[in-house]
């Protein structure tokens, strides 16, 4: 009985506790820990993708030391972004997929981004980058060998035009610039002059057609 009463007055006696403000401090200091924290790991993943993509690069050396020493459409090279690239060329990179366990060889062309190959294997993409740079040099090799024979097309073009078919004759020979000056000219007299005469016609008509009522009627 005494220690329930003991108990009744140590409750009554107590204060209630009161509450403990927000401090936005301590938020602030969780929040800058927990961003810290997710940009650490961004950045091994950026590491870890710079470091896949760099020896691809390493793999892909040899093969662009074959390459003709005249020839400057290439160029390997590793660009550090937000998305880490291996560049090949100016229109074409390879680059690691979204859950950054493969690769993925893209080119820029003029109807968008096209996906050349994708594979987790890195012997794949280096075969594709190969294919990719055998392709463009006999692209190249076509539009040397075009600029060096000009006149090849042309003179093509100009013999199977004037080569005509046996038992076909040719289209006549267009009358000369002075001819056809002359004859638009002309076409526009004769125009002029029917009109003039149409016109003395209607109004011939139209007076005598008033001479003629005037003459019956009005008279």
């Amino acid at each position: 009985m005494n220690q329930m009463q003991d108990a009744g007055r140590h409750t009554e006696g107590e204060k209630p506790r009161a509450r403990e403000p927000i401090s936005l401090t301590a938020a602030l200091r969780r929040a800058r820990l927990e961003s810290a924290e997710r940009g650490d790991a961004q950045e091994d993943l950026m590491g870890a993708a710079i470091a896949r993509l760099d020896l691809l690069r390493e793999q892909l050396e040899p093969v662009f030391a074959q390459l003709p020493g005249d020839c400057d459409l290439f160029d390997l090279g590793l660009i550090q972004g937000e998305k880490p690239r291996l560049f090949v060329d100016m229109i074409a990179f390879v680059e690691l997929t979204r859950d950054r366990r493969g690769f993925r060889f893209l080119q820029d062309t003029r109807n968008g981004r096209v996906l050349i190959a994708e594979s987790e294997q890195m012997d794949a993409i280096t075969q594709a980058v190969a294919d990719y740079l055998a392709r463009r040099l006999i692209e190249r090799e076509k539009a040397l060998t075009a600029a060096a024979n000009p006149a090849i097309a042309p003179l093509r073009a100009v013999g199977s035009a004037s080569a005509p078919a046996s038992g076909v004759q040719s289209a006549p020979a267009r009358p000369p610039r002075e001819r056809r000056g002359f004859l638009r000219v002309l076409a526009r007299v004769f125009a002029f002059v029917i009109e003039v005469i149409g016109s003395a016609v209607f109004f011939g008509l139209l007076a005598a057609g008033a001479w003629w009522l005037w003459k019956t009627y009005l008279h």
